[in-house]
Protein backbone atom coordinates (compact mmCIF):
# COMPACT_ATOMS: atom_id res chain seq x y z
CA UNK A 1 0.00 0.00 0.00
CA UNK A 2 1.54 3.31 -1.14
CA UNK A 3 0.99 5.75 1.79
CA UNK A 4 1.15 9.50 0.56
CA UNK A 5 2.78 12.45 2.32
CA UNK A 6 0.82 14.24 5.33
CA UNK A 7 -1.95 15.95 3.69
CA UNK A 8 -3.66 19.73 4.52
CA UNK A 9 -6.50 18.07 5.55
CA UNK A 10 -4.13 15.76 8.37
CA UNK A 11 -1.99 18.59 8.83
CA UNK A 12 -4.66 20.99 10.00
CA UNK A 13 -5.85 18.35 12.31
CA UNK A 14 -2.14 17.65 14.02
CA UNK A 15 -2.57 21.72 14.27
CA UNK A 16 -6.14 20.74 16.50
CA UNK A 17 -4.30 18.06 18.56
CA UNK A 18 -1.88 20.46 19.55
CA UNK A 19 -3.39 23.82 20.14
CA UNK A 20 -6.32 21.32 22.18
CA UNK A 21 -3.98 20.18 24.23
CA UNK A 22 -2.85 22.83 27.36
CA UNK A 23 -0.36 20.88 28.98
CA UNK A 24 1.86 18.82 26.68
CA UNK A 25 3.71 17.68 29.45
CA UNK A 26 1.03 15.45 31.45
CA UNK A 27 -1.58 14.41 29.07
CA UNK A 28 -4.43 13.20 30.63
CA UNK A 29 -7.57 10.69 29.98
CA UNK A 30 -9.40 13.14 28.58
CA UNK A 31 -6.74 14.41 26.36
CA UNK A 32 -6.07 10.78 25.06
CA UNK A 33 -9.75 10.03 24.35
CA UNK A 34 -9.83 13.73 22.51
CA UNK A 35 -6.61 12.39 20.44
CA UNK A 36 -8.07 9.11 19.60
CA UNK A 37 -11.49 10.71 18.49
CA UNK A 38 -9.49 13.06 16.23
CA UNK A 39 -6.97 10.36 14.78
CA UNK A 40 -9.93 7.88 14.33
CA UNK A 41 -11.95 10.96 12.48
CA UNK A 42 -9.40 11.17 10.13
CA UNK A 43 -9.29 8.01 9.05
CA UNK A 44 -13.38 7.60 8.80
CA UNK A 45 -13.22 10.79 6.43
CA UNK A 46 -11.24 8.78 3.78
CA UNK A 47 -7.60 10.59 4.77
CA UNK A 48 -4.74 8.29 5.46
CA UNK A 49 -1.54 8.83 7.30
CA UNK A 50 1.87 7.20 7.99
CA UNK A 51 2.71 6.91 11.54
CA UNK A 52 6.40 8.07 10.33
CA UNK A 53 5.10 11.10 9.39
CA UNK A 54 3.06 11.43 12.29
CA UNK A 55 6.41 11.19 14.37
CA UNK A 56 7.98 13.42 12.35
CA UNK A 57 5.49 16.29 12.13
CA UNK A 58 5.34 15.80 16.08
CA UNK A 59 9.25 15.94 16.44
CA UNK A 60 9.75 19.26 14.40
CA UNK A 61 6.52 21.10 15.33
CA UNK A 62 8.43 22.51 18.16
CA UNK A 63 6.13 22.70 21.02
CA UNK A 64 5.95 18.61 22.01
CA UNK A 65 9.10 18.91 23.98
CA UNK A 66 8.22 16.20 26.69
CA UNK A 67 9.15 13.00 24.28
CA UNK A 68 6.96 10.64 26.67
CA UNK A 69 4.16 12.69 25.42
CA UNK A 70 5.23 12.35 21.47
CA UNK A 71 5.54 8.97 21.94
CA UNK A 72 2.07 8.74 23.71
CA UNK A 73 0.37 10.43 20.93
CA UNK A 74 2.29 8.50 17.79
CA UNK A 75 1.56 5.64 19.78
CA UNK A 76 -2.41 6.63 19.70
CA UNK A 77 -2.12 7.25 16.25
CA UNK A 78 -0.66 3.96 15.44
CA UNK A 79 -3.39 2.07 17.67
CA UNK A 80 -5.95 3.88 16.22
CA UNK A 81 -4.90 2.97 12.87
CA UNK A 82 -4.35 -0.79 13.36
CA UNK A 83 -8.00 -1.05 14.80
CA UNK A 84 -9.82 1.30 11.80
CA UNK A 85 -7.53 -1.15 9.29
CA UNK A 86 -9.02 -4.53 11.13
CA UNK A 87 -12.42 -3.20 11.17
CA UNK A 88 -12.42 -2.48 7.92
CA UNK A 89 -10.96 -5.64 6.76
CA UNK A 90 -14.10 -7.31 8.82
CA UNK A 91 -16.41 -4.88 7.04
CA UNK A 92 -15.36 -5.96 3.71
CA UNK A 93 -15.42 -9.95 4.93
CA UNK A 94 -18.98 -9.43 5.85
CA UNK A 95 -19.83 -7.63 2.80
Amino acid sequence: MMIMPLTNNVIIKLNEITTMIEDKHNLKEKDIEEIKTIFRNILESGERYDVDDIESWFENEGSWTNKNSRVRVINISHYVQDKFDQTARFRIISD
